[in-house]
Order: C-alpha cells, then sequence, then structure tokens
C-alpha cells in the first residue's frame, strides 16, 4: 500500500491530506494566518511564519507515523506575493526535504477545479461548471466540464479585504458597501476576460468561506463532513448568512454554529466575495465542495 501526504500553504489555513491507497487517513486544517499583511508590506510577518510552522512541524510527527513514502507542499497567495517568501519557503523546506511548490493563480484556479469536479462525480455531468475557491489572499474562478478549459485569479480574498477595508467591528456600511465594490470591481474585469464566467450551468464552491457558509446555514455543532459536501447553498441563504454576520460584533459572531472562532473575524469579507459571485454572475444557488486543490495535489501525487 502507498502512503501519501498533501500539504498546503495558504494565506489563511494550513491543511494535511494523507492518504493511503486513495483512502483519507486523516484531514486536517489550522489557522495560522501566514498572510498576516501581506496586503500592505509585501512581506510576511514572523508570527504568521511562526505559526505556520509550529503547525507544519506537528503535520511532520504525524506523517513520520504513518508511515508515508511520498510528500507534496505547495504554497498560495500569500508566499508568491511575499518579497521575501524564502523566509518560510527555507525552513519548511528543511522540514520536510522536499522543495515548496509556489502555485500561480492559473494552476491554483484548475486544481481547485480538478478537486472539485472530481470530488462531487461531476466530470460527466451535462452542461459547464463554473467553480469558485474563495482564499484569504485571492479569489480563483475556473469554467469548464471534464477539466477547467478557462481560469482566472483575482486579489480578493477574507483575509486581504479585511485588512485592507475594515476597521471597526462590526464592520461599518460604508465598509461592506466598499468590500462589495471592490468585489463588483474585480468580477466585472473577469467577465471581460472570461466570459465563460456566467455563462456556466452551475456554480460550485470550495474552501473555507463557502464551507463555513453552508455549515453556518445547517446549524452545524461540531464539523460534519458529510453533511457539507454536496450541500446545495441557496443565494436567499447565502444572502441571510451574510446578513447575519456582517450585523454582529464578533464577541456575538463567534457563537454561531458552524464558524470557528479562529475564522470569525474574517468570515464577513469571505460572505462579500461569495454574495458578490453569486449577484453578479447570476447564481441562485451554489453547490458546495469539500474536496478542492489538496485532495487534486493528492491524487497527483498517488499517480507519480
Amino acid at each position: 500500500m502507498t502512503t501519501t501526504a498533501a500539504i498546503d500553504c495558504g494565506t489563511n489555513s494550513t491543511r494535511l491530506l494523507v492518504r493511503r491507497d486513495g483512502r483519507d487517513l486523516v484531514r486536517r486544517q489550522e489557522i495560522t494566518r501566514l498572510g498576516r499583511g501581506v496586503d500592505r508590506t509585501g512581506r510576511l510577518a514572523d508570527e504568521g511564519i511562526g505559526a505556520t510552522l509550529e503547525v507544519l512541524r506537528d503535520y511532520r510527527v504525524q506523517v513520520d507515523e504513518l508511515g508515508v513514502e511520498a510528500i507534496r507542499v505547495v504554497a498560495t497567495s500569500a508566499v508568491r506575493d511575499a518579497v521575501d517568501a524564502e523566509a518560510f519557503l527555507g525552513p519548511a523546506r528543511d522540514l520536510f526535504g522536499v522543495e515548496v511548490e509556489i502555485l500561480d493563480g492559473e494552476t491554483e484556479a484548475q486544481l481547485s477545479f480538478a478537486g472539485a469536479v472530481d470530488g462531487l462525480g461531476l466530470a460527466e455531468a451535462a452542461g459547464s461548471t463554473l467553480v469558485l475557491d474563495i482564499g484569504g489572499g485571492s479569489c480563483e474562478l475556473a469554467v469548464g466540464g471534464e477539466r477547467a478549459d478557462r481560469s482566472i485569479s483575482l486579489d480578493i480574498g477574507s483575509v486581504r479585504l479585511t485588512e485592507r477595508l475594515v476597521e471597526h467591528d462590526p464592520p461599518r456600511p460604508e465598509e461592506l458597501s466598499a468590500m462589495l465594490s471592490l468585489v463588483d470591481a474585480h468580477l466585472d474585469e473577469a467577465a471581460l476576460l472570461v466570459p465563460e464566467l456566467g455563462a456556466a450551468d452551475r456554480l460550485v464552491g470550495v474552501a473555507g468561506t463557502v464551507t463555513t457558509v453552508a455549515a453556518v446555514e445547517i446549524g452545524l455543532l461540531e464539523w460534519d463532513r458529510d453533511r457539507v459536501h454536496g450541500f446545495v447553498l441557496t443565494r436567499d441563504a447565502a444572502e441571510d448568512v451574510f446578513r447575519t454576520l456582517a450585523t454582529e460584533p464578533l464577541v456575538d459572531r463567534v457563537h454561531n454554529p458552524g464558524l470557528s472562532a479562529d475564522r470569525a473575524d474574517v468570515i464577513v469579507a469571505g460572505c462579500c466575495i461569495l454574495v458578490g459571485v453569486m449577484r453578479r454572475l447570476g447564481f441562485d444557488e451554489c453547490l458546495v465542495s469539500d474536496a478542492d486543490l489538496l485532495d487534486r495535489i493528492a491524487a497527483e501525487l498517488a499517480t507519480r
């Protein structure tokens, strides 16, 4: 049996997926905020690097215990934007003995598309699929059938928008308006460059914002992947969750079932992207996928 590990070092979270012959052994996610401050300074903060490396050391112990034979580590928006990326890449390389792959936006979009489509069994579905990946630093959109035909990466994410535009708790109406306007501006440009985005037959949403909104809508007291993966989130439900979370101060927001405390400070910005996409591109529902680029990376690793 072959045991592999895929690790995704994102702007907001650091994730691990260990598989043995196609079966998940471990699926973990920790909020480490590697990209804190990158939008403003262009550099990785010591706090973010330290928190992420601490989690990676824990992951290393676990992959060793499970007898992992092959490992792949990737990084996304925060690391590709930072001028001092080596401050993180060097220690991470030493820890796992492999190079950390910095994914460009197009590759990230295509991997997210493939992971979601495979995970939901949509490869043979009629019509086209638009996969929306809302990250901490960027947002990827990819459209196609069995594989992504067109994709685009936008510099909007839950952490980036929060740090750039939110100064009050809860966000003031003008701050919400500013975030929604910025999302609209990016989507206007995306629609011009990739007109197929608005013509897709279905919308699939991946990553923490979308799964969290679904969990809040369901009212999950404890995370249940089986209830979230494949959940149909209507636009009305997404708008309702957005209104609820956006009008609550953080001290109250954290008590919503389905919302983890360490994501509560950036979830409103993430909601702005989700509802902004559904409004601008005219989707009445979003199919939620907990399978994404991490799953595709693991699948590719297993075939090497």
